[in-house]
């Protein structure tokens, strides 16, 4: 039989620590129903988010330059599931409207409607604030 030749550390050394406080990234990939329980709700205007992937082209640059212009910009992810979020609130019409024109049709571009994933998103809620823009 062998005889240690160390002790081990009290502590399990293969566990991360986490931080007592959620990341950004994290309160970001929350459900909407789930932080308003957690923290309350959020005290924040009527807003649409678009989250869309990194995509190759000529208007990548104009993309990413328009989202991070935004109300609220934040990359998740990494690698393939990399995703980036633009926040807009109704008084920033034309930059959503910017912004959508090159990353719509974009695979797996989705629109927000106060964070949730609503039905017709695209084909009802752009187009009414679209008409902001007829003053």
């Amino acid at each position: 039989m062998t005889q240690r030749t160390h002790r081990p550390a009290e502590k399990f050394w293969p566990y991360v620590e986490k931080p007592e406080e959620p990341t950004a990234e994290e309160l970001a990939a929350l459900d909407p129903d789930l932080h308003n329980t957690l923290f309350g709700p959020r005290d924040l205007p009527f807003s649409i988010t678009l989250v869309f992937p990194a995509f190759d082209g000529p208007n990548w640059d104009a993309a990413i330059g328009q989202a991070r212009a935004s109300a609220e910009f934040l990359e998740t992810g990494q690698g393939a599931n990399r995703r980036y979020r633009a926040r807009f609130f109704s008084n920033d019409v034309r930059r959503l409207k910017e912004l959508f024109e090159i990353v719509g049709s974009v695979a797996g571009c989705e629109v927000l409607i106060d964070d949730r994933p609503v039905p017709y998103s695209r084909e009802l809620w752009l187009p009414l604030l679209w008409f902001q823009l007829l003053d």
